[in-house]
């Protein structure tokens, strides 16, 4: 099947790394464009960001600080010093280096010659104003000095979100969003001025950067077209407008809007299976099946009445599933098959030996297979890469870090767009690598990352409802047209996400419980297409 494409390879989803923008600006200057032009366009985009209603009244009660660095990231704070200045702001420069590079002096001359203060005397961590960091911006290659780190970590802690970065917080790689030293900047809000940097949207970066936005520099079109197809993508809730889906015929019957089978949950982990359901349920798949611990099966017609039961299954001594009593009957007259939540690890010897018949149909399976959690662990106990690279329909992996170096230990320790997209190509899967903003690879090293994050979120059961509403998903596409493309994938994580950020929204922090996000999930896709 063809590729899918979505979203748009543009300045509003393209995620880069700091020598990235640094090769494009590059190439506008090569295009005849002028370094200062292209500063004045950048700086003043960004001073009207700060004159914008949540900041303005701020800067007008305290005033504004503006660190000053030897480089361009310099003069883009200079400028945003001169239009705050001009604006009727009260406003101090401070720069504690003595060269600056031709043009940021110039403009630090012009400061001066406007009046606004430049201080010689290293800042209060506790002075009142708003801080504007313009120190190095995206070309930070080594940590600040202990003497600017520690200023910056005091200022944390004695005056705590009133320090807005350009292009970054000083300190914090763009590239892989870690430290560069001990500390970073800690922002309140940070700009990025032309592209997202990838280093800003990871885990690792959240501490730092708090809300980030983006400076539209109305980049040409062509000159982002010409990124490897493989550059990383950002998402959002807005991505849901446009995104990819699947479209039955008016006329399909149930069958036709896709087939999924959901083996979840043990006598050790009662609720997974339930999650798991409710998930694919929300999906609006239109047949769905569950292979269940003995426990669960004869009550579930109680709690999901629209649910078939095609195998009860026992447990091990521990509470957790025996898969080896799977029917292969169960596998039949399926567009997609969920396996994993809440299985329970299980005694490794059984796995091995016993389990062995089970894997080789999963294995043969040819519709889209969703591997979760337990499912992932006991794969790891059999050898997941050589398994994986055998197998004969399309493979979905949903892990989270512990799990995914269960799987793949030689690549657990890369940043997670480089690991996700490593072993999707080793592996030949799409792999939806948890996390508060999750990472999505496909194959052919198309690569997605959640640009919104919600920790109210971060709640156990949530991965089990993502599993169902993914395999539900890709059910309806296997159903439709035989697409199980990795586009999917990354759509069934956002629309998680933004469910579980508007449960907590509508909620409260303690709303995004498993059961809301999904009740949420059902909504998504009606929502959108309004």
């Amino acid at each position: 099947m063809p590729q899918i494409v979505w979203p748009s390879r543009d300045a509003d989803h393209l995620l880069v790394s700091g020598e990235q923008m640094a090769a494009l600006e590059e190439q506008l200057f090569a295009s005849g464009l002028p370094v200062e032009a292209l500063m004045e366009k950048a700086a003043l985009a960004v001073a009207q960001r700060l004159m914008q209603p949540d900041w303005w009244p701020r800067f007008q009660r305290h005033g504004a600080l503006v660190l000053v660095g030897p480089g361009h990231n310099g003069g883009d704070g200079l400028v945003v010093a001169r239009e705050l200045h001009l604006a009727g702001i009260a406003v101090r420069i401070w720069s504690p280096f003595e060269r600056h590079k031709p043009l940021t002096e110039a403009h630090l001359r012009h400061a001066g010659w406007l009046g606004i203060q430049l201080q010689s005397a290293e800042p209060d961590p506790a002075d009142p104003a708003i801080w504007i960091d313009g120190l190095f911006g995206i070309g930070q290659s080594r940590a600040p000095d202990e003497r600017l780190q520690m200023l910056l970590e005091q200022r944390q802690r004695q005056q705590p979100n009133r320090l807005i970065a350009i292009d970054g917080p000083t300190g914090l790689c763009a590239d892989r969003g870690l430290p560069l030293g001990r500390v970073a900047a800690c922002a309140s809000l940070s700009l990025s001025i032309g592209l997202l940097k990838q280093g800003f949207v990871q885990d690792t970066a959240l501490a730092w950067v708090g809300e980030l936005e983006r400076i539209n520099l109305g980049l040409p079109a062509e000159l982002l077209q010409a990124l490897p197809l493989q550059q990383p993508l950002g998402l959002d809730r807005r991505d849901l407008a446009t995104a990819p889906w699947p479209q039955p015929a008016a006329a399909a019957s149930k069958y036709q809007r896709g087939r999924l089978l959901v083996i979840a949950g043990s006598e050790a982990y009662r609720g997974a299976s339930q999650l798991c359901l409710l998930g694919a349920s929300a999906s609006g798949v239109g047949s769905l099946r569950a292979g269940l611990p003995e426990a669960l099966a004869g009550q579930l017609w109680i709690n999901q009445p629209h649910v078939v039961v095609s195998a009860a299954l026992a447990s091990h001594p521990d509470g957790s599933l025996k898969l080896s009593a799977l029917p292969a009957a169960a596998l039949e007259r399926l567009d997609a098959l969920v396996i994993g939540p809440g299985l329970g690890n299980g005694p490794d010897t059984d796995i091995q030996i016993n389990e062995g018949a089970t894997w080789e149909l999963l294995q043969r399976f040819a519709g889209l297979l969703v591997i979760d959690a337990d499912g992932l662990n006991r794969l790891a106990k059999l050898g997941a890469q050589a398994w994986l690279v055998r197998r004969q329909g399309p493979t979905w992996l949903t892990p989270h870090a512990g799990e995914f170096a269960r799987l793949f230990p030689d690549l657990a320790d890369l940043p997670p767009l480089e690991a996700a997209a490593a072993a999707s190509k080793a592996s030949q899967c799409s792999v939806l690598l948890k996390g508060a903003r999750t990472v999505i690879a496909a194959a052919d090293g198309r690569r997605w990352q959640l640009k919104q994050a919600c920790n109210a979120a971060a709640r156990a059961g949530l991965g089990d409802v993502l599993a169902g509403y993914a395999g539900g998903l890709g059910a309806r596409s296997m159903a439709t047209d035989q697409n199980a493309d990795a586009a999917l994938l990354a759509l069934s994580a956002l629309a998680h996400a933004s469910a579980g950020e508007q449960a907590a929204s509508e909620l409260g922090y303690g709303g995004a419980s498993p059961t809301a996000t999904a009740q949420h999930l059902e909504h998504q896709e009606k929502i959108i297409k309004k």
